[in-house]
């Protein structure tokens, strides 16, 4: 059975770090109520989740994507570029070791967050620049490299992270709204979509995406192309930076 790993909200989110947008204020019980109609959505479509323990005193820490990135049976625990965010990775690392994946950590100097790092099946993309460093990319590079993968560096500076601008279709193209995307020719092939949000899909399966409200058109164009949106609304995440990719762990296809 497909797997994501979760993480329920902090009380304290509206504390979350802001890089690349204004502050608003968030509704933390709104929010709530979105992350739980986020996981119902994963149920409902036929995945199971594992949830890692809460962590109330991080405020970023329902963003569980960035403890860690998974590729085989192998997980590179994360190290996060904002020190504030480094205590969520330990809980996170125990559940995900407990459902049989190999642990790797990665190391000082290196900073890694898991939503720089974007999959393409033996592609790893992962974005550098912002919280992700040379460092940590090279040590990914080393985690996976005896799998199979290849990992490639490509620029982050206009938004958060590289899932911040741009993720992949089943097909493997890969999707980015331009404005926000610093090199699109780094990648194999490249497909524009009409909103920010709509640059940020979670595969469900074959034909299936989870993607937010905030991007109805992209919804239209992803329907031209023969895929079902499943559409959840993430507003109060969306206002801390955060996507559909940044709530959830995919651990098992």
């Amino acid at each position: 059975m497909p797997t994501a790993l979760i993480r329920r909200p902090s009380p304290r989110l509206a504390e979350g770090l802001v890089t690349h947008i204004e502050r608003t204020p968030v509704d933390v019980g709104l929010a709530r109520t979105q992350w739980q109609r986020y996981v119902d959505a994963l149920h409902g479509t036929g995945w199971s989740t594992v949830e890692v323990p809460p962590i109330d005193e991080c405020p970023d820490s329902v963003f569980v994507e960035d403890t860690m990135v998974v590729y085989g049976d192998v997980a590179v625990i994360a190290r996060a570029g904002a020190t504030e965010r480094r205590a969520e990775a330990a809980a996170a690392a125990e559940t995900v070791a407990a459902q049989g994946f190999r642990v790797v950590r990665i190391a000082e100097p290196g900073t890694l967050d898991g939503g720089d790092v974007l999959k393409i099946g033996p592609v790893v993309y992962v974005g550098e620049g912002g919280r992700t460093n040379a460092a940590g990319i090279e040590q990914l590079r080393a985690a996976f490299a005896p799998l199979g993968a290849e990992v490639r560096a490509v620029p982050v500076r206009k938004v958060l992270h590289l899932k911040s601008a741009v993720t992949a279709l089943p097909d493997g193209t890969v999707i980015g709204y331009e404005p926000l995307v610093d090199d699109a020719g780094a990648f194999d092939r490249f497909r524009a979509v009409p909103e920010e949000a709509g640059a940020h899909v979670v595969l469900l399966n074959e034909d299936r995406l989870l993607m937010a409200a905030s991007a109805p058109r992209s919804a239209v164009l992803f329907e031209g192309l023969g895929y079902t949106p499943v559409v959840v609304d993430i507003g109060e995440f969306e206002k801390l930076e955060g996507c559909v990719t940044c709530l959830s762990v995919r651990l098992r296809d």
